[in-house]
């Protein structure tokens, strides 16, 4: 039986009080006046306008405005878009539909955004048409594409609270108790990371923007450091830019390479550094890359290592690089955006072991934590360096704030208005508790282990490594009649088709990538509730596409 009642099962014109009256049941001097008819004589504005008609309407739209009076409204209409999706979850019975871009593009331009529909009811009845229905869907446990979770209802329930109060999180005059609590989920994120008691940070909308900022945060430290020469003392930002450089290994995450060149230093500044077989960044050639960067006449301004790399899991060697970042005078930033959920991992935490060395780590709770988008963090070892992003605004944080130590977290952070996601994380904590994230994903971890081993059991596919974390790359290979492989470049073809082909029926969904140039499949496990037979159904239907294709194409 569901929990919650269908969407014709709610009133939404007699929305219930906190009482369970109706509108009807209430005395009328209850009712706000603007709910009345308005028998005013019409006022006409210039142009032919109806002023009161305008008013009219003002005053209807205000019954839309959170606030006391409209609590009963906003319960009724919020249980009924959540009344949506749960009863759509349990209908769901795969991931996709399969829809393609041009009917659903159609769907949506036909929506008339000048004619708002009667209520509540006809918007989400609509919405269904134009995005429940053909939404991807996470919790499917056939959903095995990139890195996206499952979420947990604790965070859920946080999500709706901070949509509701929709505490701003630059100043404290907007925010008051979401500022503490944010401060203390960065101490306790800053403590599983080992990174010592002068440690701070700050939310983040995603892993992107928690790298961006490290690096800006980088590339003013190494100025700050240039400009002790005293010929480069007066230069300009511009100036003095040139020749730092960023290392990441060839694996890292593209936001790398994105963030070095919005800071002004091109997508050319970033020295991509070989990696071991394991995918791991090889601290030799690390090493060897710092070296000529410096007899070049080169500012090494940060060394990336990545724990967590987005195909194959790998943590790059973190005390190795580390050391090298240290001696070479460069800062070093791990980013764990995918990895960090192993903070609270009871199996694998030893993974991370030298998080503590960094100067900045980017974690994702919206990856591995199971949370929502977004939910992202940035930490770094010493608070001072966060003075690297510090602008004062006098009408909004003004420099007398901070002396008079008012935690305006804008202070912190590259973005000013900002949600307060971490209360999400928050209200996970307090009702989960952190080992219960963590046994989530190594019940994930542990699955992607069991597939590899199926994978690397079956003739028809290859496994380009063995998993890390837990993700798999691995593509459809099978053998011809005389016992060869099909060739690289008919593997290269068909397996995007077979992906392709996979998605068009809705039935699964995977993921694909590029190892050496050559066209990979790519599942990412994160859902705890998958079981070896759903993977092993996935991998069935893969085999049972490719092999249909490539009859096609014989037969063709």
């Amino acid at each position: 039986m569901p929990l919650l009642p269908r969407l014709d099962e709610l009133d939404m014109d007699d929305p219930p009080n906190t009482n369970g009256a109706t509108s009807h049941d209430r005395p009328n001097h209850d009712r706000p006046n603007h709910d009345r008819p308005n028998h005013q004589t019409p006022v006409q504005e210039p142009g032919g306008r109806d002023f009161g008609s305008r008013v009219e309407l003002a005053l209807a739209a205000s019954n839309h405005l959170l606030n006391a009076r409209n609590s009963p409204r906003y319960v009724a209409q919020v249980l009924q878009g959540v009344t949506a999706v749960a009863t759509k979850l349990e209908r769901t019975a795969r991931p996709f539909t399969g829809v393609g871009p041009s009917e659903l593009e159609a769907r949506v331009g036909a929506v008339d955004l000048e004619r708002p529909l009667p209520d509540t009811a006809a918007a989400l009845q609509e919405l269904e048409d134009v995005y429940l229905r053909d939404a991807v869907y996470f919790h499917d446990a056939r959903y095995a594409a990139h890195l996206n979770c499952p979420v947990v209802i604790p965070a859920l329930v946080g999500e709706a609270v901070l949509s509701a109060v929709n505490s701003s999180m630059d100043t404290w005059d907007q925010s008051a108790g979401a500022t503490m609590i944010e401060r203390r989920l960065i101490d306790w994120t800053a403590k599983r990371l080992d990174l010592g008691d002068a440690s701070d940070g700050i939310f983040t909308s995603g892993g992107s923007q928690s790298n961006l900022q490290a690096l800006l945060i980088a590339r003013n430290h190494a100025v700050a450091g240039l400009r002790q020469d005293p010929a480069r003392a007066g230069l300009r930002l511009p100036a003095l830019l040139d020749t730092l450089r960023i290392f990441t290994s060839e694996d890292s995450h593209f936001s790398i390479q994105k963030s070095s060149s919005m800071l002004g230093l091109g997508f050319d500044a970033v020295v991509t550094v070989p990696c071991t077989p394991d995918h791991r960044m090889d601290p030799a050639a690390l090493a060897e890359a710092l070296a000529g960067a410096r007899d070049a006449g080169l500012t090494p301004m940060a060394v990336v290592a990545t724990a967590g790399t987005t195909d194959f899991g790998a943590v790059d060697p973190l005390p190795e690089l580390a050391a090298l970042a240290r001696a070479y005078g460069a800062w070093f930033h791990v980013d764990a955006a995918y990895g960090g959920g192993l903070i609270v991992s009871g199996r694998y935490r030893h993974l991370l072991d030298g998080t503590g060395l960094a100067d900045s780590v980017t974690v994702d709770f919206h990856k591995t934590f199971f949370q929502p988008v977004s939910s992202s963090a940035l930490l770094v070892r010493e608070r001072t360096m966060l003075r690297h992003v510090t602008y004062y605004a006098d009408y909004l944080n003004p420099h007398s704030a901070a002396l008079a130590a008012i935690p305006n977290q804008v202070d912190k952070s590259i973005q000013t208005t900002r949600r307060f996601d971490a209360l999400k994380l928050w209200l996970t904590l307090r009702i989960m508790g952190a080992d219960a994230i963590g046994a989530l994903f190594d019940e994930a971890i542990d699955l992607a282990a069991r597939v590899g081993k199926l994978l690397a059991a079956d003739d028809a596919f290859e496994l380009a490594a063995p998993p890390r974390l837990s993700t798999l790359v691995f593509r459809y290979r099978p053998r011809l009649d005389s016992g060869d492989r099909i060739s690289e470049d008919a593997a290269d073809a068909l397996n995007p088709a077979i992906r392709a082909a996979v998605f068009a029926s809705g039935e699964a969904v995977v993921a694909g990538t590029t190892v050496g140039g050559r066209h990979y499949l790519k599942f990412t496990l994160l859902n705890a509730e998958a079981t070896l037979e759903d993977i092993s159904g996935i991998i069935n239907f893969l085999r049972r596409t490719g092999a249909g294709l490539l009859r096609s194409e014989a037969t063709a």
